[in-house]
């Protein structure tokens, strides 16, 4: 369900073409979900996640990593891949919108506290940054994808928090941040964790 909206999009994935891809009856299908908005909505419902990100030494670490770790996960898992495709599908958000305002809750949620504890500058104001970056991101997810000699994803991302974070981060705190590509993939094995020897 969740490819064939990432292969064609919301309006062209019909409930036959999602039957055949799923290899259920359309009594089964419609027994879980009714319509194929619902459908849609199931998928949206998981393109929110905190999977891989765990409590760090700074608040601005772990904001990071939320974007590193999803732009890691991305390109790897259909679900995720279709929540993005059915949020910038014109006709998929103007039925039932996007998951956009929760990622930016999510980011605002660690800037700020990030900011009660110093770790960004002054003028920095969690609410523009979460903001910010969500729309930035999602840019260069949607560019990336169609750049045939593109770097991935998560290099891509990497570069951006790169450029970003010199301007909102206080300097002590900007010297400890781990912005790498490679970060996700050590958070993503707990036995390995980022901060295990030779990690």
């Amino acid at each position: 369900m969740a490819g064939l909206f990432n292969e064609v999009g919301y309006e062209a994935a019909t409930i036959a073409s999602l039957v055949e891809r799923t290899g259920l009856t359309r009594g089964a299908l419609y027994f879980h979900f009714p319509t194929k908005e619902a459908m849609a909505r199931g998928v949206l419902a998981h393109a929110v996640t905190r999977e891989g990100i765990s409590p760090q030494e700074y608040k601005l670490q772990e904001w990071v990593d939320l974007g590193l770790v999803l732009a890691y996960r991305l390109p790897r898992e259909p679900l995720l891949r279709a929540a993005v495709q059915l949020s910038v599908d014109p006709k998929a958000r103007s039925l039932f919108g996007t998951r956009w305002p929760d990622w930016i809750d999510v980011g605002q949620d660690l800037l700020g506290e990030a900011k009660k504890r110093g770790e960004l500058l002054p003028h920095a104001v969690p609410e523009e940054i979460a903001r910010l970056v969500v729309g930035a991101w999602t840019g260069v997810q949607l560019v990336t994808e169609t750049l045939p000699d593109s770097p991935g994803l998560a290099e891509e991302i990497a570069r951006l928090y790169q450029l970003i974070l010199p301007n909102v981060a206080s300097p002590g705190v900007l010297a400890k941040l781990d912005t790498s590509p490679h970060r996700p993939e050590r958070l993503l094995r707990p036995s390995e964790g980022p901060d295990a020897p030779g990690a």
